[in-house]
């Protein structure tokens, strides 16, 4: 009896120890199935592709997996929707600040000329350096072909990660050992964080040596982030964006990169850079663009296309504005932005998707029911507030969930 009760106890542990078992041999058989014919197509040679994948087994510790006969889950209702002023936190800001200052130092000369091959600034590489990898001192700990192909065989993007697994065996083929390729969870590589398409496509050498090591390489990585911007939109010549007071005849419905004025436009209506300082002359003709992360609740901005040539590294407002605000502690020895962030009241980003979709029933353009608040949600919740007799204040809230929703 007692050895039944035992068998019944495992019996779960077992079977699950089983069902992995297969997943794992459908995995070693879509790799040389659906994975090497696309490599080979590229290129890659049989010993690259079997040194890549020896030993490699799935990663079931990653997010967004769906294995082989399950149904993906719909996740992330539950979760919390985020306040911007939780990125820009005391001990980040001073740390990626100081750090990049030594960094400023160290690299001063390979800076200079990838800012004259580029026209990005040091200070923006910098920034970008230190919030990916903190300068190459974060540990980078996955070993990329476990991610992408535990990702392109079973998880809800696999399609894309699959593109990205082939990339990686491309880089490998080119002379790159695959043990060394280390990556983050998603498959980001080295101290810049490129996704492997990315690496293939804007790696670049920096220290003369004929190889483009982001891994090892500090040269190297200041060559291939100036390079990404350069490739993405940087106009040389022209800032990131400046903090400035937003005057109450200004409405915050005014916002995103489609409603771009002249920045002697802005300061026309009112629009002052923080602390009365003036707008550069050699800015004023050029386009700006209202930008406000937490709407009426948080700092203000004006910024140029090379706000957005940085969400072209990273998609998300709150990063940009990071990268260009830790660039501006480390050369000008700036402080925190004058405007505090606000108090955000506890919501669940299920709670603001619902509100995008009532949002969208009325005829607005959100950007997508995500639960997440970027441009288009933002000025669709003042201009709803607008249109319904409210102040507006351009940012979700539970008041605003909850007229929206009720």
């Amino acid at each position: 009896m007692r050895i039944l009760i035992l068998i019944l106890l495992l019996w779960p542990a077992m079977a699950f120890s089983q069902s992995r078992a297969a997943v794992e041999g459908q995995f070693r058989g879509w790799l040389d199935q659906a994975v090497w014919p696309r490599a080979a197509q590229t290129g890659v040679a049989r010993p690259t592709f079997d040194a890549a994948f020896a030993g490699v087994t799935l990663n079931w510790d990653l997010p967004d997996l769906v294995p082989p006969g399950m149904a993906p889950t719909g996740g992330g209702g539950q979760a919390e929707f985020g306040a911007p002023g939780r990125y820009f936190d005391r001990g980040g800001l001073d740390g990626a600040a100081s750090v990049g200052r030594q960094m400023a130092q160290t690299h001063a000369a390979t800076l200079a000329a990838v800012e004259r091959a580029t026209g990005v600034p040091g200070r923006i590489i910098l920034g970008i350096w230190g919030r990916e990898s903190g300068y190459g001192r974060a540990e980078i700990p996955h070993d990329v072909f476990q991610v992408l192909g535990t990702k392109g065989f079973m998880s809800t993007r696999a399609a894309y990660f699959t593109d990205e697994l082939v990339a990686a065996l491309q880089i490998a083929q080119a002379g790159a050992a695959p043990r060394g390729m280390k990556s983050s969870w998603a498959g980001a590589l080295g101290q810049p964080q490129f996704m492997p398409s990315n690496y293939l496509a804007h790696a670049a050498d920096g220290d003369g040596d004929g190889r483009a090591d982001i891994w090892g390489s500090e040269a190297d990585t200041i060559a291939s982030i100036g390079t990404y911007l350069a490739r993405h939109g940087w106009v040389p010549g022209r800032d990131w964006g400046f903090e400035v007071t937003l005057p109450a005849t200004v409405s915050c419905t005014l916002e995103g990169p489609d409603q771009g004025r002249t920045i002697a436009d802005w300061a026309a209506m009112g629009v002052n850079r923080v602390g009365g300082a003036a707008f550069p002359a050699s800015e004023m003709p050029g386009v700006g663009f209202l930008m406000l992360p937490a709407g009426r609740t948080g700092p203000a901005f004006v910024v140029t296309p090379n706000f957005y040539a940085l969400k072209e590294y990273n998609t998300s407002d709150v990063y940009a504005l990071f990268v260009g605000h830790v660039g501006d502690r480390i050369q000008y020895g700036v402080s925190d932005f004058t405007a505090g962030w606000g108090a955000v009241d506890t919501l669940r980003r299920s709670d603001v998707a619902a509100a995008q979709r009532r949002l969208e029933g009325l005829g607005h353009d959100v950007g997508g029911a995500d639960g997440l608040a970027g441009f288009k949600t933002r000025r669709s919740i003042g201009r709803w507030q607008a249109a319904t007799g409210q102040a507006e204040t351009c940012f979700p809230s539970a008041a605003v969930v909850t007229a929206l929703t009720r």
